[in-house]
């Protein structure tokens, strides 16, 4: 990576917490106004916990592309499974430009409010602080290792012949999969909400409290993903700081496609557009685009986001009905099912990866459910048994706010009522 790439990626890194931010406020908007404040502070506390976790432990097992790890050899091929690098980012320098643990430390952060939109209205803050930190030292940057690390999915390509390896530039699938396997993970352990389902089964709408906090934060998750893209192209993708307009052009392209998509989705089967889908389409659609960002084509990111728009609909209602999965924020449907399918889509997309591209990205895919949705429940469900991870029913009836903060988001106008 020649100086200048580097600085360009470096500058990038600096937009991912505009990601952090939307990310937050499209959670915190979606939930109701007794929960705002300790919404938006599980966002700014998960993401704290996941980047000192990183530092402290995280980036020893994901290491960098000629860095430190450890190797099995399976069939005689070398299965690079884990990272050997040193705690505390010993033995970098980060003052020689290096960004690689900047940017892994970021997308950990990333990663670790994703599955706020999962548990929202009834995670306590405390234990969930816990489980950010397990995220980004241990789930996030092993799979990160395999993917961006030089592990062995990103070496399919040089051992079995498949395609380039794993396609992931921008982490559709180790930053926002992983996030959104968690949420899964966690919106099970937790239960629905108070008043979701009715006796008969059937779910009840709970409509969050500020249309405007989601639209804005999917502005400023459109700023923060521009630059996880680029960054991650620079760094994991093999490109030079000259790919970066293509990278904006698909990921513009696939996030305006896909709110579009649910725009007129919903216009036509609720007579009325839905704010907040279209919102959550928005994300979906930058989320989709991530893994094939700088190797896909304008129109293939289109065809992306008009996808990962119908998946966010019909997702939701899926979820809801069928699973009885209540996700307040959507983090289900849009960071984990939008993004697999982008990660599928980049294989028949990509440019220059060959035929058999698409057997390299289903075999990343089946390992994210493999591993992290097992991981992710099984050490929450344990935590879980020692501390619980859901709020009282009081706390819930009184709301986050009250609950855990003493203090409600909107004293002066808001009051709190009871389902």
């Amino acid at each position: 990576m020649t100086e200048t790439d580097s600085a360009v990626c470096f500058v990038c890194i600096l937009l991912i917490p505009a990601a952090v931010a939307g990310i937050a406020a499209v959670n915190a908007g979606l939930g109701r106004a007794r929960n705002a404040a300790q919404s938006m502070l599980s966002s700014m506390c998960f993401a704290a916990a996941a980047a000192i976790a990183y530092f402290v432990v995280g980036f020893v097992w994901q290491s960098y592309v000629g860095g430190p790890s450890r190797v099995l050899l399976i069939g005689g091929k070398p299965w690079d499974w884990i990272g050997a690098a040193r705690p505390f980012f010993l033995g970098l320098d980060l003052s020689s430009g290096a960004v690689a643990p900047l940017f892994g430390m970021m997308s950990a952060a990333l990663a670790a409010i994703i599955p706020i939109g999962g548990g929202g209205e009834r995670w306590r803050l405390g234990v969930g602080c816990a489980s950010a930190a397990f995220l980004g030292g241990v789930t996030f940057p092993l799979f990160a290792h395999w993917t961006w690390g030089g592990g062995f999915l990103a070496r399919l390509g040089q051992n079995y012949g498949i395609g380039r390896g794993f396609i992931d530039a921008g982490g559709a699938a180790s930053i926002h999969a992983v996030g959104g396997v968690t949420a899964l993970a966690m919106a099970w352990i937790l239960g629905a909400r108070r008043g979701k389902y009715l006796p008969n089964g059937m779910p009840s709408a709970i409509p969050g409290h500020h249309a405007t906090f989601v639209l804005g934060g999917c502005l400023l998750a459109w700023i923060g993903v521009l630059g996880l893209d680029c960054a991650g192209a620079i760094l994991f993708d093999g490109a030079s700081w000259r790919v970066g307009p293509l990278v904006v052009v698909n990921a513009t392209l696939s996030a305006g496609a896909a709110l579009l998509a649910v725009a007129w989705i919903t216009r036509l089967r609720y007579r009325k557009v839905d704010a907040s889908l279209s919102a959550n389409g928005w994300v979906a659609g930058l989320a989709a685009s991530s893994a094939g960002c700088a190797s896909m084509a304008p129109a293939g990111a289109m065809i992306v986001g008009l996808v990962a728009g119908a998946i966010v609909v019909f997702g939701v209602e899926w979820l809801e009905l069928h699973l009885h999965v209540d996700d307040p924020g959507g983090a289900v449907p849009v960071h984990l099912l939008a993004a697999v399918w982008g990660v599928l889509a980049a294989g028949p997309l990509a440019r220059n990866a060959g035929p058999d591209q698409w057997l390299a990205q289903v075999a990343g895919v089946a390992t994210s459910f493999g591993f992290v949705l097992p991981v992710a429940y099984g050490a929450n469900w344990m935590l879980n048994r020692f501390l619980p991870q859901r709020v009282s029913a009081e706390g819930e009836r009184h709301g986050m706010d009250l609950h855990e903060l003493g203090a409600g988001a909107y004293p002066d106008f808001m009051s709190y009522q009871d389902e």
